[in-house]
């Protein structure tokens, strides 16, 4: 059982590309935008999170007749999770609740991207909220490997 547990865990890793740098997690995703987002939200709501609302950059150049590949971003949260997080640093609540932004680059490929919680850390001087932060990185990491997976 574990080894196939390990062996699923190497296989899903295996499907998926993740790119990091000091301020953006992003994870490519063989979906189209609309998928992606779709699959998202729904794993975000099956594991109890909020959905404050789902903005489709595309369809608003549209309105305002103006060209915009497509670009999706989910805003989403915990209260339970970032009230500790604004008690350590009431500024950071600018950046939360929490975002996914998901695109398509110019070469066709989709794109799920979110605020690395270290530069969320950095950008406001949090301390001592190690556990919290470690908390949102794992689950926005697991929301996103479970979106991004085939």
């Amino acid at each position: 059982m574990l080894n196939r547990l390990f062996l699923g865990v190497i296989l899903l890793l295996a499907t998926c590309v993740v790119s990091a740098n000091d301020s953006l997690v992003q994870f490519q995703s063989n979906y189209s935008v609309k998928e992606t987002a779709n699959r998202f939200e729904k794993i975000a709501s099956s594991k109890g999170l909020t959905i404050f609302a789902r903005v489709d950059h595309q369809k608003n150049a549209q309105n305002v007749n103006m060209k915009l590949a497509p670009s999706e971003v989910i805003i989403f949260g915990n209260p339970k999770v970032g009230t500790p997080l604004m008690q350590c640093q009431q500024s950071v609540a600018i950046d939360l609740p929490q975002k996914v932004h998901i695109s398509q680059d110019n070469n066709g490929q989709v794109w799920l991207a979110y605020n690395n919680p270290t530069y969320l850390q950095e950008r406001h001087n949090i301390k001592g909220c190690e556990e919290v932060l470690n908390k949102i990185s794992a689950v926005l990491n697991k929301l996103s490997m479970a979106t991004v997976a085939k």
